[in-house]
């Protein structure tokens, strides 16, 4: 229960403050407070009960006013952009950011959409829960190609924090031994459907440098004594994940970060606080809280702290530290290196391919299971042999129509009847998910001119895809039909779609770690170059992209660096 816990004002000085209650910001206040730190959650949006506050979850469409459809005008009114996101329906649209409220600019030409989520929790409610450590290839191609500045840290410093943070969040994966894609500590695995394991035989036969695996999430498969001793219980594999879900069978900062710290009774938590700049000393050279104005009130306050931990999401910890200008750091705190704001980038999601699968009338499967088949990075590895740098994976799956494929038939009468009493042909599915590469010129900056609703100035956003990026896209889209080709796919559609960056939601950079101080906003440990109590764990740090889902390497870089500022502050060094 997090109700005794909510703080608004206080004179309390804490030792920690956690700008932010996402994947990142869970992780950070979860490792500071069971480590003895008094520590204060900031989060801008409401407080949301887990359990208690999932008013979409379990409704049918028949129990929703539109079936499940939101209203056109409120959508023209309040969500525009997120409406764009695949999860975002009548039963999930309280867990979005407001469109109105929460305005942006993008650089004429351009476009990103940024999909929010501005409540106790963050998008941690929403997120899809694919769940992979990144590689060696993901750490070192920085370096051996030259896009981007070099990681200050390589696979080995991280793989004890990802079995750290796996062990506690509950992977479902299989032991599989692929170079590209490191294994977790797992659950078990989903099953693959029938026109799936058929599809794994013959792409691998085809393909000795490919494999086919089930898709590794952060769903408990079947949970041990230790999640259920959590209050976690086993996925029920209703895939409305994003509606919330009670039985904590998905990983949140609700069902698990958030009460273990709250457990310590070393948290507090403000709710409804916009962070609006960060409370910089010069003389110390040290942040020493954060100024804050009610989301509802416009009241102005302000939260002490000995060290700050920013985990507002990539860009909107991006624009809180541009908007902290002082006589020391005029462009922004911690901004001597002029990089704050630059090399914003996201997952490449456009390309995709389909087919229809003949053959397998008999099979069926049961329920909706959370995640499906992937085919992990085979291309570029020791070196560049295609067109574009860095590489991609392939993600997708099988299924069958149900009964309501009649409905496009010409058939009436008796034959429709006889139709519809069985399910529709089975269709497979490939899409790719790529590297965007770090470029200068893709940033985020302050509008100097249009503010918000609290006066903060608007952030204007300029990115758009690069010639490598595009490069890609069509390659991916070649190999999904290609694919689908070696598995006896018929009537084979290649698309690639014209989005904009933004809606893989897994936008990165804008503050980025690096080894010279002058190139990157922050060290190996996650912790300003320029002040030494002020530390990044979002995507903001992340000086590439990699080729996979990012949310596992921001837990294990979190933790890593809650115990690494833990140390340096009992030791009194920050």
């Amino acid at each position: 229960m997090i109700d005794p816990f909510l703080v608004t004002k206080t004179n309390k000085n804490y030792d920690a403050i956690v700008v932010g209650s996402g994947i990142s910001g869970g992780w950070v206040a979860k490792e500071l407070c069971e480590k003895g730190l008094k520590v204060l959650m900031v989060e801008r949006g409401r407080a949301v009960r887990h359990q208690k506050d999932y008013v979409g979850e379990g409704k049918a469409p028949w129990d929703m006013p539109h079936s499940g459809f939101v209203e056109h005008n409120l959508i023209e009114d309040q969500f525009h952009v997120q409406r764009k996101c695949y999860a975002f329906n009548d039963m999930t649209k309280q867990f979005f950011g407001n469109d109105r409220d929460y305005p942006y600019q993008t650089e004429q030409g351009t476009q990103f959409d940024w999909i929010r989520a501005n409540q106790l929790g963050g998008r941690s409610l929403l997120w899809h829960r694919q769940s992979f450590r990144w590689s060696e290839i993901d750490f070192e191609e920085n370096l051996r190609d030259g896009h981007g500045t070099d990681w200050p840290i390589r696979y080995q410093d991280l793989a004890p924090w990802y079995s750290h943070v796996e062990k506690f969040v509950g992977i479902s994966g299989s032991v599989e031994n692929i170079a590209t894609l490191p294994d977790s500590e797992f659950l078990p695995p989903f099953e693959l459907n029938a026109v799936e394991r058929y599809a794994k035989q013959q792409i691998e036969k085809k393909y000795p440098d490919r494999k086919m695996i089930q898709g590794r999430c952060a769903h408990l498969s079947e949970p041990t004594q230790f999640f259920l001793d959590q209050g976690r219980y086993k996925c029920m594999a209703r895939n409305e994940c994003q509606r919330g879900c009670s039985f904590g069978a998905y990983f949140s900062t609700l069902s698990s970060t958030l009460p273990a710290a709250i457990k310590t009774n070393n948290l507090q938590i403000a709710c409804n606080s916009v962070v609006h700049s960060l409370i910089y000393d010069g003389n110390s050279n040290r942040v020493t809280g954060v100024n804050v104005i009610d989301e509802q009130t416009m009241e102005t306050r302000e939260y002490h702290a000995n060290m700050v931990f920013m985990c507002a999401s990539t860009i909107g910890t991006a624009q809180i530290m541009l908007n902290s200008t002082s006589e020391h750091f005029p462009t922004g705190i911690a901004n001597s290196s002029g990089v704050l704001g630059r090399y914003l980038m996201d997952h490449i999601y456009n390309p995709s391919a389909s087919g229809e699968i003949e053959g397998f009338d008999d099979d069926y499967y049961k329920g909706r299971r959370p995640t499906g088949p992937i085919i992990p990075r085979f291309n570029n590895l020791q070196k560049q042999t295609d067109k574009f740098s860095r590489g991609y994976f392939l993600r997708g799956g099988a299924s069958r129509s149900g009964v309501f494929h009649a409905m496009d038939s010409d058939e009436f009468g008796a034959s429709l009847k006889q139709k519809m009493q069985q399910p529709g042909p089975w269709h497979f599915g490939w899409s790719g998910s790529g590297e965007m590469l770090p470029q200068y010129d893709n940033k985020v900056t302050l509008h100097t001119e249009k503010v918000d609703k609290w006066g903060m100035p608007q952030l204007l956003i300029d990115c758009k895809w690069g010639e490598n990026d595009k490069l890609m896209m069509e390659k991916m889209a070649d190999d999904c039909v290609e694919i689908l080709e070696a598995i006896g796919a018929k009537n084979i559609k290649r698309r690639i779609s014209d989005a904009p960056p933004g809606l893989a939601i897994h936008e990165m950079g804008t503050a980025r770690m690096g080894r010279d101080a002058k190139t990157s906003v922050l060290n190996g440990n996650n912790q300003c170059h320029d002040i030494p109590n002020l530390f990044i764990t979002d995507g903001a740090c992340m000086p590439s992209s990699g080729h996979v889902n990012p949310s596992l390497t921001y837990m294990a870089l979190s933790a890593r660096a809650a115990n690494i500022a833990v140390d340096l502050y009992k030791q009194k060094l920050i």
